[in-house]
């Protein structure tokens, strides 16, 4: 298909067919699903009501299951969190 040696690196085939890698399509999809349904997610500024720089992050609730910090809804909240405040309000 894009008559590239066997030992090429994957990253820049992907890169130049436009493709996202299968731990970035996992992200991407993690973070599509936090976006559609942000109705089931509470802020930080709902759990509390001291203005703090992380007040308009999603709320992540304490565990220590591993199960469920491995979970969509959790994982999918710590990433969100984690991007630029202009990229959350796009």
């Amino acid at each position: 298909m894009t008559k590239s040696n066997k030992r090429d690196a994957c990253r820049l085939l992907f890169k130049k067919l436009g493709i996202l890698s299968l731990p970035s399509q996992y992200i991407f999809l993690l973070l599509l699903f936090v976006v559609t349904n942000k109705n089931l997610f509470s802020l930080n500024s709902q759990i509390h009501s001291i203005y703090t720089r992380h007040s308009e992050n999603l709320h992540l609730p304490q565990t220590g299951l591993t199960m469920v910090q491995k979970g969509v809804a959790y994982s999918g909240c710590k990433i969100y969190n984690h991007l630029p405040v202009h990229i959350k309000n796009a």
